[in-house]
């Protein structure tokens, strides 16, 4: 079954969930998914491609080839990456290559070292 809370206004069990914004469907009463308590974490919890846990001054190792966008270098497959900054957004990795730069990476091709 769902886990959605019940309506608020009328108490209705049947609400459903639209992109950010829960919605009653008998009253009509919508609200926001976030105003709900899920279980008090806030914080985001990024994994690498096996499930590990990061954190911020971690070591990780690319663990499959990447092309540098704008530019003909490639990271290669066994490089390791020292001091990690975990940040949000798509690429989760913030991070220093060495004889390439800083660059960000996503957590899902690399592995904790």
């Amino acid at each position: 079954m769902s886990n959605l809370p019940n309506c608020p206004k009328c108490n209705s069990e049947y609400t459903y969930n639209d992109g950010a914004m829960n919605i009653c469907p008998e009253c009509g009463h919508e609200w926001a998914t976030d105003a709900q308590a899920d279980d008090g974490n806030d914080e985001r919890v990024i994994k690498d491609a096996h499930g590990n846990v990061l954190q911020d001054g971690d070591s990780v190792t690319v663990i499959k080839d990447l092309k540098v966008k704008g530019s003909s270098l490639v990271v290669k497959v066994g490089t390791k990456v020292k001091n990690i900054r975990l940040v949000d957004g798509d690429h989760d990795i913030d991070c220093k290559i060495d004889g390439i730069g800083a660059m960000k990476l996503k957590s899902e091709f690399v592995k904790k070292a």
